[in-house]
């Protein structure tokens, strides 16, 4: 029950049917239907969808808080226009009415295919029962209420001194760094200031989600939230809070790298020697989507100057003669030219489901992480329609 793990929490999923038969519905509220500090953080994607508008607003009205959030997945609710923000809003009202608390209190989120309206005629009918089945232990069916393409549910938590934060997410496929880069839902009984809190989750969501690459598209619906209900009270150590919150988002951003859709590779890439972190972002960002690096990881190939010729057209600055590839340690290229190198520890190091990747630009000090994924038939297989 992670995501309820924490006191102050109830959840449920359920199938509506907006899928054939996979459950398909998620609520996520405070046992009691009090407000509590929310912070959240957004797609950057200027093609957001409605309930990301109505969430931005509804927190901003608040000052940061709300009681609950009700999710739909197997339909994003994106480019529907006016009516998928009507159609979001009345989600949240209807979820509202059946907890008998105010409709301003309930976030929306949705996931799923985009372009096509929501089916209220399933969704609202729904709702009740939802409401309903609300319980401390309905964590795990919240967990499976939320996934569309995924295979498994993501969930992790953390007991800390006197505090817990659990949590959630969904995500295999349409990620990439820029904000959430999919959804998650966090709670802690913790109480912390709403403006820290905010900090936390921005810093957090940096250094993990943002960090995960699985095929370079940014979601028009990228959620993360983080509820504290306060009723453990302030934790002892505000910092060790925050690096408890990182390492949630961590674990969750590794359960969705290993079931990104089509992955049988995943590859930790660190491009430093940068001239500046921004630019250190840009070429692992540009090296993790190039399509020729990742069909080579889907191959075990060490094939290093495709990742060198990734970051030599991602407009950031790099001295050939100063550069350096290395897999897993391996060194085996220098200034632009293959070293020798022990072959034999390289492919073992290769046929591993997770590998690590160095590339050096040789320009200054920043550096960048990604984590990137292979490209192979499953993926192709897997997007080829759209449901």
């Amino acid at each position: 029950m992670s995501v309820t793990a924490a006191e102050g929490f109830v959840a449920s999923g359920l199938h509506a049917g907006i899928k054939k038969s996979r459950p398909d519905m998620a609520l996520l509220a405070t046992d009691d239907g009090a407000r509590v500090t929310c912070a959240a953080v957004f797609t950057q994607n200027l093609f957001c969808a409605p309930p990301v508008q109505l969430d931005r607003e509804l927190l901003a009205a608040s000052g940061g808080t709300a009681s609950a959030v009700i999710v739909n997945s197997g339909n994003a609710n994106a480019g529907t226009g006016a009516a998928g923000l009507a159609d979001a809003k009345a989600m949240g009202a209807a979820a509202a009415a059946a907890m008998g608390i105010a409709a301003g209190k309930v976030l929306v989120c949705s996931t799923g295919i985009i372009g096509t309206p929501l089916p209220m005629d399933v969704i609202l009918p729904a709702i009740p029962t939802l409401a309903s089945q609300r319980s401390r232990d309905g964590g795990a069916a919240a967990a499976q209420g939320i996934l569309t393409t995924d295979h498994r549910p993501k969930e992790a938590v953390i007991r800390g001194d006197g505090w817990t934060l659990g949590g959630m997410a969904k995500g295999c496929g349409m990620i990439a760094p820029n904000m959430a880069t999919m959804l998650a839902f966090l709670t802690t009984d913790a109480a912390v200031p709403r403006e820290t809190l905010q900090a936390m989750l921005k810093a957090a969501s940096d250094r993990t989600f943002n960090t995960l690459n699985v095929d370079g598209a940014t979601s028009t619906n990228d959620t993360a939230m983080v509820f504290a209900s306060g009723r453990k009270g302030a934790p002892g150590d505000l910092d060790g809070f925050g690096r408890a919150l990182e390492q949630v988002c961590r674990d969750l951003t590794m359960l969705m790298a290993k079931d990104a859709e089509g992955m049988t590779k995943i590859a930790h890439l660190t491009v430093i020697g940068a001239a500046s972190e921004g630019e250190a972002r840009i070429a692992a960002k540009a090296i993790a989507e190039n399509n020729l690096v990742k069909c080579s990881w889907y191959g075990s190939d060490p094939y290093w100057g495709r990742l060198l010729a990734a970051a030599g057209s991602a407009g950031v600055a790099m001295d050939v003669e100063r550069t350096a590839v290395s897999y897993g340690g391996i060194r085996v290229a220098e200034g632009g030219v293959g070293i020798p190198h022990d072959a034999q520890a390289l492919t073992e190091h290769m046929l591993g489901e997770e590998f690590s990747i160095e590339v050096a630009l040789g320009v200054g000090s920043a550096s960048a992480r990604v984590i990137g994924i292979d490209l192979g038939p499953g993926y192709i297989k897997e997007n080829s329609v759209t449901s």
